[in-house]
């Protein structure tokens, strides 16, 4: 084995970060326990590296890994932007460590702030009111269908189907159906947008809701939305905005406005918070007048200059513990306040404006525009997969790929607000150099990172891992 500062490399030449058992292992005894003798065991071994050597490790796992502080990070869809880490530090305070069973008396800063933040979302989103419970974008979805399921029993209009478009995400799918819902696929028109003559077709007596994203993954804007929202609302269903593209119209339009009865804010993506992995995330919840008596309980208000907690008349129930994830909240309420209405307004206009400079300066075909703050490019005779695999290769991290699939090999390209001119230039060299690379180059790569190409489907849904050599345990 060979090693130097900035790799570890084995006899094939692979590079290669040793495993924890590797450093050093110790074995200790374990005391007698009551439990049956096949659920226990006579000693244990552990990892036993000195402090230097376990910072070192970690240290060098993460020079190994890439993210949001490493490059452009142009997922489509996700809004993986930087972060400003000043959030940190707010989320770090000593004071914002509060037990979430104190007395509302008690905590009436930390109520006020969910207050404020309750405020601030119900203003950009155009909603009426907000409950900050839910933990994940998904959470948030499933919410607020619950919620526009309880509009509609409560009102003894029983619905049985949301209508959903071939181009929307896969958590809409999902929650619709978590929900008891039939899931109406709608397709897409020729311009990409919803088709109005085949929404009419879907929407009927049974429909619950329409659940759209805008702009949608094509990150093309629904000019027709009031039209779709009369189409909805006049069937008796509700139109249900997902929050995932809201980073394209903060300051410049509101889904309220829209005519939207529903809407999840994914704020890890929006506002602050790096998310990916599963987490950490929250998913607020914003509806207008008529549906707030659903929200979660418990929601806060104000009340003779005091603020508490209180359980709407018809509510859904809890979907969280205590009232949402706070370290997030906090975060996004700073990341709100510091930047303010035209800081919002000036992060849509350089998302949209990336966008597009992004896609006049790639090689290959963008079908559908005029666009917002994300394309989708086709990687034509490539597989969309191989080039994002050969992406890595050029030092850059990939965009989402093969979705949606009115887009033949979609390559769907997020670059974001926070990235620079130098940067988008950067990410434009590594599309236009795989552009040019032949099917071998493609088919091996990548060659660069530290793992080169897996088994994505087994690696996702039967993970082997651990601290030491696998041939040991």
């Amino acid at each position: 084995m060979k090693y130097d500062q900035a790799r570890w490399t084995d006899d094939s030449d692979d590079r290669y970060e040793p495993l924890l058992s590797e450093k050093a292992n110790e074995t200790v005894d374990i005391e007698d326990s009551p439990l049956p003798e096949d659920l226990t065991r006579d000693s244990l071994s552990l990892p036993d590296p000195a402090e230097p050597e376990l910072a070192r490790h970690y240290t060098r796992l993460s020079q190994m890994n890439y993210g949001v502080e490493s490059g452009p990070f142009p997922l489509g869809s996700c809004t993986m932007k930087y972060n400003p880490s000043f959030t940190e530090d707010v989320a770090a305070r000593a004071d914002a460590a509060i037990h979430p069973a104190r007395p509302d008396s008690t905590v009436q800063g930390t109520l006020a702030l969910c207050h404020r933040l309750q405020d601030y979302l119900g203003r950009i989103g155009g909603m009426d009111a907000v409950t900050l419970q839910p933990p994940a974008g998904a959470a948030g979805e499933f919410t607020g269908i619950q919620i526009a399921k309880a509009y509609h029993e409560h009102n003894d209009d029983d619905r049985s189907e949301v209508v959903i478009p071939d181009s929307a995400h896969g958590t809409n799918f999902a929650t619709a159906a978590m929900a008891g819902y039939e899931v109406v696929e709608l397709p897409s028109g020729d311009d990409g947008r919803v088709d109005i003559e085949a929404l009419e077709a879907a929407v009927g007596d049974d429909t619950a809701a329409l659940m759209l994203t805008n702009p949608n993954t094509l990150g093309l804007f629904e000019r027709d939305i009031e039209h779709v929202a009369d189409i909805v609302h006049d069937a008796g269903g509700l139109l249900y905005y997902d929050g995932a593209n809201l980073n394209a119209l903060l300051g410049r339009a509101r889904p309220g406005d829209m005519g939207f009865d529903v809407m999840h804010y994914n704020v890890h993506k929006t506002f602050a918070t790096p998310h990916g992995g599963g987490g950490p995330g929250a998913g607020p919840v914003g509806v207008r007048e008529e549906l707030a008596q659903f929200l979660p309980n418990p929601h806060v208000r104000e009340r003779g200059g005091n603020y508490e907690h209180y359980e709407p008349d018809n509510s859904i129930g809890k979907v969280h513990g205590f009232y949402g994830n706070w370290p997030v909240l906090l975060k996004t309420f700073a990341y709100i306040a510091r930047l303010g209405d035209e800081g919002l307004r000036d992060a849509s206009a350089k998302a949209v404006l990336n966008a597009n400079y992004l896609a006049e300066q790639i090689e290959y075909d963008v079908p559908f525009g005029p666009f917002h703050h994300e394309f989708v490019a086709s990687a034509g005779e490539q597989d969309a997969a191989d080039a994002a695999k050969r992406m890595l290769d050029y030092g850059v991290h990939p965009p989402t790929t093969k979705w949606p699939e009115i887009v033949d090999e979609a390559l769907m390209t997020e670059p974001t607000e926070s990235e620079t001119k130098r940067s988008l230039d950067q990410l434009a060299a590594a599309f236009n150099a795989v552009a040019g690379d032949s099917d071998a180059e493609l088919a091996d790569a990548p060659s660069r990172p530290a793992a080169k190409r897996i088994d994505q489907v087994t690696a996702a849904r039967d993970p082997q891992l651990s601290w030491q050599a696998l041939d040991d345990t």
